[in-house]
C-alpha cells in the first residue's frame, strides 16, 4: 500500500487543481467577494447587446449593454465596450468618461488597464486631444512595451504631426516584432518613411544626408518610387546629370506603370545631354509593352510636337483618347497640338481655359484598399492610413488593369 502512497498524493494534487482552476475560471474576486463571471454571459441584455452589435445597430447595441452594465458594474468588458460604441456615435466626451471611471477602480488586472488605456487613447486620439493620447498610447507600451494597437496609434499620431523620425522609431519597433510573413509590409512603411526624412533634409538642403536617407529606403524596398525620383534630384542638385538619369530611368524599369512620374526629369536630362531621341525610343518603348499607356502617348506626343511634328502627335493623342478620354492632360496636350498646326488660337485658347475649371475633367483618385476618393496626389491615405494604395479612378469602365495609374510623386522640383 505503501508504493502507492506518491501516486495517490499526485491524484489528489492534480483533481485539487481542476477544481481551483475552475473556479478561478468561474469567479473573480473583486472589492472583497466572489464575482460569478458567468452571470455576465447569462444576461439577456448582454446577448441582445452583442447580437445588435454584429448586425451594425448602434444605438440598439448601446441601449442594451447599458442595461447590462447597470445589472453587472463589476463587468469591465462590458463597460469598455460601451465606452467604444459612444465613441464610434460620435460622443468622445462621454466615451473618456465611461473609461476613465474604469481606470479608477482599485483592483484592475494588468490586461484590463493596458485595455482601458488604449480605449481611452482612442477616445482622446478621435476628440483631437493629442497630446493625452500620447500619454495615453505611452503609458500602455510602458505596461506592454510589445502592444501592437498602441504602437500603431502612436506611429500614425507623429506621422499625422510629420514628426517622421518619431514615426521610424516606432515602425523599427513593431518590425522587430513581427512575424516574418508581415516583415515586407513594414519594411516598405518604413522605406516611405525613410523618404520622408530625406524629403526634411533635401528641404534643408543637406543634400549628403538627403542622399543618405532615400538611399537607406530603397535598401529597405526598391519598389518604392518616391525614394527614387528623390534620389535622382539630390544628384542633379549635386551636378551629377548621369547619376540622376539612371536613378529616374530605374523608374522605368521597376515600375513601367509608374513611369509617366520621371518623364518630365528624363525628358529634361535627355536634352542637356544632346540626346533627345533616347526619350522619344523610351516612350515607344512603353507603348509597345503596354498597348494601353496612355501617359506615355501623351508624353511622346509633346515631345514631337516640340520637335515640329505636330501631325504625328496628333495621332498618338487620338490613340491616347480613346484608351482614357477624360483625361485633362491628355486634352491639354491637343489642344496644344493643335495650336501648333495653326488652328484659329483665340478660339482654342477659350476651350482650354473652360475646360481646365471643369470639375467633369478633374481625375479622381482612389483608394485600393477603403475606396477613399481625392483628387489631391497622396502618397499615403488619409482614411486607412495605407501606403502608396491610390491609384486614378477612370470615370469610365476600365478596359484592362493597365488603365490606372498613380498620382505624381510628392518631391522637390527641379531648378529650372
Amino acid at each position: 500500500m505503501a508504493d502507492y502512497l506518491p501516486l495517490l498524493g499526485t491524484l489528489v494534487a492534480l483533481l485539487v487543481g481542476l477544481v481551483v482552476g475552475k473556479a478561478w475560471e468561474r469567479y473573480k474576486l473583486r472589492d472583497g467577494s466572489l464575482v460569478d463571471r458567468r452571470r455576465l454571459r447569462e444576461s439577456p441584455h448582454y446577448l441582445q447587446g452583442l447580437n445588435f452589435l454584429i448586425s451594425n445597430q448602434t444605438d440598439l447595441a448601446i441601449e442594451e449593454l447599458g442595461k447590462a452594465a447597470g445589472e453587472h458594474a463589476e463587468a469591465s468588458e462590458v463597460h469598455i465596450v460601451l465606452g467604444n460604441l459612444y465613441r464610434e456615435k460620435g460622443q468622445v466626451g462621454r466615451a473618456i468618461q465611461v473609461h476613465q471611471q474604469l481606470l479608477q477602480r482599485p483592483r484592475l488586472t494588468r490586461l484590463e488597464h493596458s485595455a482601458v488605456l488604449l480605449c481611452l487613447g482612442l477616445d482622446y486620439k478621435q476628440g483631437g486631444f493629442v497630446d493625452r493620447a500620447f500619454e495615453a498610447f505611452s503609458e500602455v507600451l510602458r505596461i506592454d512595451p510589445q502592444n501592437a494597437q498602441a504602437l500603431a496609434n502612436l506611429e500614425k499620431l507623429h506621422e499625422d504631426q510629420h514628426q517622421w523620425q518619431a514615426a521610424h522609431d516606432v515602425r523599427t519597433r513593431r518590425l522587430e516584432a513581427a512575424a516574418e510573413p508581415g516583415r515586407p509590409a513594414h519594411r516598405r512603411v518604413l522605406a516611405f518613411l525613410e523618404n520622408e526624412l530625406g524629403r526634411e533634409a533635401l528641404a534643408r538642403m543637406d543634400y549628403d544626408e538627403a542622399a543618405r536617407r532615400f538611399e537607406a529606403a530603397i535598401a529597405l524596398d526598391a519598389a518604392v518610387v518616391p525614394a527614387w525620383l528623390n534620389l535622382g534630384d539630390v544628384r542633379f542638385l549635386r551636378g551629377n546629370a548621369a547619376a540622376a538619369t539612371a536613378a529616374w530611368e530605374r523608374v522605368v524599369e521597376i515600375a513601367p506603370d509608374r513611369a509617366y512620374l520621371a518623364f518630365d526629369r528624363l525628358a529634361s536630362a535627355y536634352a542637356k545631354a544632346g540626346q533627345p531621341t533616347r526619350f522619344a525610343d523610351l516612350c515607344r518603348r512603353l507603348i509597345h509593352d503596354r498597348p494601353q499607356e496612355w501617359r506615355a502617348r501623351i508624353a511622346l506626343a509633346r515631345h514631337l510636337t516640340a520637335h515640329g511634328q505636330p501631325a504625328d502627335a496628333m495621332t498618338l493623342l487620338h490613340e491616347a483618347i480613346a484608351i482614357n478620354p477624360h483625361s485633362l492632360l491628355l486634352h491639354e496636350a491637343a489642344w496644344d497640338t493643335l495650336t501648333a498646326m495653326q488652328l484659329p488660337a483665340p478660339a482654342v485658347a477659350t476651350y482650354i481655359a473652360t475646360a481646365r475649371e471643369s470639375v467633369f475633367y478633374q481625375d479622381p483618385h482612389v483608394c485600393t484598399r477603403c475606396r477613399y476618393r481625392s483628387t489631391e496626389l497622396l502618397w499615403q491615405c488619409p482614411h486607412c492610413h495605407e501606403w502608396n494604395a491610390f491609384v486614378e479612378e477612370r470615370l469610365t469602365p476600365a478596359r484592362d488593369d493597365q488603365t490606372l495609374a498613380e498620382p505624381a510623386a510628392i518631391a522637390t522640383p527641379l531648378p529650372g
